[in-house]
This record gives structure tokens, C-alpha cells and sequence, in this order.
């Protein structure tokens, strides 16, 4: 659980405000095929909250931009290279206010209520929230969206 703690804060009192949803959370272990790579991933029970405010929706990038850019890059002999976030989701805070109750996996913390601060597989926000902290990312670095396309 060290890479997923700073998703969450601990309360002093361990109590969890009035008004405030709480949800169960597990882990999901998996084995990938591929090289026999185990991995875990820690998953809120977003399907126990109710829908954010804000847009939950999350773009993607279209088939004929992605098109285009492989054109392009073919044309200019350029090379393309792809990449893999790990725990992509924890990167982003969230913006909603959610409390879970700390597993067995929070080691001398189980039982404590705790509030998820980062976006977590499982929680209806957590890809727009993804989305919306790339694209901040992107923007910070010093890249512009496309007019016809703002995933490009």
C-alpha cells in the first residue's frame, strides 16, 4: 500500500463528517500472461456514490486523428513511441469529498475511516479527473490542443 498512500488522509477524530458518503473498497489481484506479472490495484465501490456534479465524461482520442498522425510521422520518417502510466488514476486529485473505511491492507490503520483525495479506480470521476490533470500537465509544458481535435 505505499505507492497507493498518498491517496488517502487519515481523519484525527476517526470520524466521518455528517453528510459525507462512505464506501467500501478491495483489492483486485491479477496475473498478467504476459512475462507472469502479478499486479494489484486498490478499487473504490464507486457504483455506491452518487454522480458528480461536473461532467464524468472523459474525450478520447478519434480513429482519424490517430490516423493522421501515423501519416504524418510515416511521411517525416519520425519515430512514434507510445507509454504506460503506472497507477494513472492516483495522480489526479479528486474533487469530490469520499470516505472508505481502511482494509486490512492499511495494516495498524484498519478500521479507520479515511477520505480519498486521489482518483481511484472504481469512482465515476476518476477518468474525466485523469483527463483533466494530463491535459493540465500537457498544457503546462508547453503544448497546444488542436482546434479539430482536443485530444491531439
Amino acid at each position: 500500500m505505499k505507492n497507493n498512500a498518498p491517496a488517502f488522509k487519515f481523519n484525527d477524530d476517526d470520524s466521518i463528517p455528517i453528510g459525507y458518503k462512505h464506501i467500501t473498497c478491495h483489492m483486485i489481484f491479477d496475473i498478467k500472461m504476459v512475462g507472469l506479472v502479478r499486479k494489484a490495484r486498490f478499487v473504490a465501490g464507486g457504483h455506491l456514490t452518487d454522480p458528480p456534479v461536473d461532467s464524468v465524461y472523459s474525450s478520447v482520442v478519434s480513429r482519424d486523428s490517430v490516423r493522421i498522425l501515423f501519416t504524418i510521422a510515416a511521411l517525416n520518417d519520425l519515430e512514434v513511441i507510445g507509454a504506460d502510466v503506472q497507477n494513472a488514476y492516483i495522480n489526479a486529485p479528486t474533487k469530490e469529498k469520499v470516505y472508505a473505511t481502511a482494509g486490512p491492507e492499511f495494516g495498524s490503520n484498519q478500521g479507520r475511516p479515511v477520505l480519498i483525495v486521489r482518483s481511484l479506480y472504481g469512482l465515476k470521476s476518476s477518468g474525466a479527473r485523469w483527463r483533466d490533470h494530463f491535459a493540465a500537465i500537457l498544457r503546462d509544458t508547453g503544448f497546444k490542443s488542436s482546434l479539430a481535435d482536443p485530444d491531439v
